[in-house]
């Protein structure tokens, strides 16, 4: 069986998968990242994840493929940087390889995630696809030809770091005004206080028993289905930063698709139709006539997303 490993390394769990050559999933396991425990254990877990595949599925891997949330340089299979991950600086691949006996391969999860959806998504069969996942921060990811374009040093893709509001929000990066700091489910919630100062928020307050520590993007959209009056403007203003920062996409790369992911993604319903009409007013083909437009839609593969591109940086 021609199969690769595809592995998602996340803060909480690790998550590995058999892929098909097609993206098809057959079979997957998830153990515990233990991160507290230091790196040697993130390792064990990533060892043994692999391990239970191979058994599982009685057969040696084309390749494995691990997708990390940070930088990575992918022709050392190193860890450059990974905020919640205590792996920043280690060569992760080299015991998998040996342990295996097959090329191992790393990158970073938003990217991983495009690659998945340009595969076996909501992007396959297209040329130039652009993945946005929007989360507690906001990861990106630009498949070109099925290949993924990663940069000169395979940072490329951190489309949450393009400022959108000069001398704005602090993101983590260092700088102000990023689009994370505003588009991401983090952002959201910020946007909400702000709008709490303000505005009536009774409902909000109410589901969240007036501890706002406990707000979140489900609670915030929920909060604005009801009509409460601060969580409306929060959401309003939330789906315009993020046509901002989609219809600068657009204008740079014109992708034949850009897929939304993430949690606040599950939220679709609610975002789509004033997102497009957001970014149709805001990108510079919007006076033109008889041109093709770039296609907005929800991702279709959710967290199997990753793992699946993952699988595919071997052969991609």
């Amino acid at each position: 069986m021609d199969t690769r490993i595809g592995v998602d390394l996340g803060g909480t769990n690790i998550a590995a998968a058999a892929v098909d050559s097609g993206g098809l999933i057959v079979s997957r396991v998830s153990v515990p990242t233990n991160a507290g425990a230091g790196a040697g254990a993130v390792m064990e877990g990533l060892l043994k994840v692999c391990g239970m595949i191979v058994s599982d599925t009685g057969c040696v891997p084309e390749s494995v493929g691990i997708g990390v949330p940070g930088t990575v340089n992918t022709a050392a299979g190193e860890v450059i940087f990974t905020p919640n991950l205590p792996v920043s600086g280690v060569n992760i691949t080299d015991a998998i390889r040996k342990k295996l006996g097959c090329p191992v391969y790393l990158g970073n999860d938003a990217n991983c995630a495009a690659l998945g959806e340009a595969t076996a998504g909501s992007a396959r069969g297209v040329h130039c696809a652009v993945m946005i996942t929007l989360g507690t921060g906001l990861g990106g990811g630009v498949v070109v030809g099925g290949k993924l374009h990663t940069g000169l040093s395979g940072a490329a893709g951190e489309l949450g770091h393009m400022v959108i509001s000069a001398g704005g929000r602090r993101c983590g990066c260092g700088r102000l005004g990023c689009w994370e700091t505003y588009a991401s489910a983090t952002g959201l919630v910020v946007t909400a206080l702000e709008a709490m100062k303000s505005h009536d928020s009774g409902i909000m307050s109410q589901m969240c028993a007036g501890d706002t520590s406990r707000l979140d993007g489900r609670l915030i959209f929920k909060a604005s289905r009801v009509g409460d009056k601060a969580a409306c403007i929060a959401v309003a203003q939330y789906i315009s930063h993020l046509a901002e920062g989609i219809a600068n996409i657009i204008n740079i790369l014109e992708p034949d698709v850009i897929c939304v992911g993430g949690g606040i993604s599950q939220e679709w319903n609610s975002i789509e139709k004033p997102l497009l009409a957001a970014v149709n007013l805001d990108k510079y083909t919007s006076h033109s006539e008889n041109v093709p437009s770039t296609r907005i839609v929800r991702a279709e593969l959710g967290n199997d997303a990753g793992i699946i591109g993952a699988a595919m940086l071997g052969i991609l």
